[in-house]
């Protein structure tokens, strides 16, 4: 493969007017956002002085937008794409200005807070299902991995310039203002999507049935889909015991023996992997074998993990979280493909939502069995123990599940609900 095919394809955004409106909109608000992520935090340990409070929000919201994801996926397999997308998030809009007030006022209401973390939640979860049920509408086939990539690389800038600029605010104008421009994002995000096409999708005659059936039929889809039910497979094994974000502060201060600025070197290494792994992902769109490339992101991403945790020294550690970085990023840009590409577009919504649901909640459980497994083996102890059974599990899969083993994105996308690798 020559070098010029591993650099990121912007293919999509060439040949494809309506991807471009949602790539420049989606730009604009992972930027934004990551002021709210962190300005939200800071807002409300500023109003309280707990860090459990500040947990409480958070799983408050995520709460919510688990709720709203399965709801979403429904509604965004019956309704207009288009509609859905542009309401929820000029409704997440108004609910930024009121939280921007809300800072802004002498005696900021804490109550309004959870309030909000309710709405933008369940309305963000909406959305969500929505957009991406729409993006195989908006480029062609071929094209599905390179348009995963590149919103993967506004998200990894996100993650990495946002906490930043958003110190940098809040330190300055104060969290109002963080609320205010991701408010403003919002807005213009949907002047810019405003073009969209209509992107009606589902059949006549599942308009009228039961939400709750609606997404039975979800899950028996995942039953009878070889590769689809793979791919949320062989990312639980990652999520579920090689996520080791929750022992960071510990392994900073005890292992490598730093203070906060080495626990932030070490949340942002998989951060800086991940953004060079989007830059370089040309070859995912071209390689034929997707599923076995899939499979070795995700060993990549159990064996940088577990390097991390036998590595004793700072520099290593970071040189291997970011390899697993790499890893994971590419992971998550062959699924999302490979996802889209093996789903019929009537059931888009309903497995986007439950692939996000589960993207949502799985790094929650796997901090929390991270934290666990310190407690017994210590943090490096943990860490390592997590990542080798990331690896067996990884090589379970590949064994046992050869319909992911053999997935390809070179061949005609699914059109069947029960079509198989």
């Amino acid at each position: 493969m020559r070098l010029g095919e591993m650099v990121i394809d912007v293919t999509p955004l060439r040949s494809a007017s309506a991807y471009r409106l949602v790539f420049a909109a989606q730009t604009l608000t992972v930027l934004t956002t990551a002021l709210t992520n962190v300005a939200i935090n800071l807002h409300v340990y500023q109003v309280t002085g707990s860090s459990v409070q500040v947990g409480l929000v958070s799983l408050v919201f995520g709460i919510a937008l688990l709720g709203g994801l399965l709801a979403g996926g429904v509604m965004a397999d019956r309704v207009d794409r288009r509609r859905l997308i542009l309401t929820t998030r000029a409704v997440v809009a108004v609910v930024l200005g009121g939280l921007a007030v809300n800072a802004a006022i002498p005696h900021p209401m804490l109550w309004f807070v959870y309030v909000a973390a309710i709405l933008a939640g369940a309305i963000n979860g909406l959305g969500g299902s929505a957009l991406m049920a729409a993006i195989p509408s908006l480029v062609k086939p071929e094209h599905l991995t390179a348009a995963g990539a590149l919103i993967t690389v506004t998200s990894q800038f996100g993650a990495m310039v946002g906490p930043t600029v958003a110190g940098v605010i809040a330190a300055g104008p104060g969290v109002a203002a963080c609320f205010a421009i991701d408010a403003l994002g919002y807005v213009a995000a949907v002047l810019l999507m405003w073009r969209l096409p209509e992107l009606r999708a589902g059949k006549p005659d599942e308009d009228h049935q039961h939400p709750f059936h609606a997404i039975a039929e979800g899950f028996r889809f995942l039953q009878h889909n070889a590769v689809v039910r793979g791919l949320l497979v062989i990312d639980l094994w990652a999520m579920l015991f090689a996520m080791p974000y929750a022992l960071f502060p510990q392994m900073g201060t005890e292992v490598f023996g730093g203070g906060p600025s080495a626990v932030g070197l070490l949340y942002t290494a998989p951060a800086v992997g991940a953004f060079v792994g989007a830059l370089v992902s040309g070859w995912t769109g071209r390689i034929r074998h997707s599923g076995r490339a899939l499979i070795g992101s995700v060993l990549l991403w159990g064996l940088g993990v577990t390097a991390f945790g036998l590595s004793g020294e700072l520099w290593l550690g970071l040189l291997f979280l970011a390899i697993a970085g790499i890893g994971d990023t590419t992971s998550e840009i062959l699924r999302r493909a490979l996802l889209q590409h093996h789903t019929p577009d009537h059931l888009q919504g309903r497995v986007s939502s439950l692939w996000l649901a589960q993207a949502t909640t799985g790094p929650a459980v796997g901090n929390a069995e991270a934290g666990l497994a310190a407690r017994l083996l210590g943090p490096a102890g943990g860490i390592v123990a997590g990542g080798i059974v990331c690896v067996l599990g990884v090589c379970l899969v590949a064994v046992t599940m050869p319909g992911l083993r053999r997935a390809s994105l070179q061949g005609e996308p699914c059109h069947s609900p029960t079509s198989t690798a």
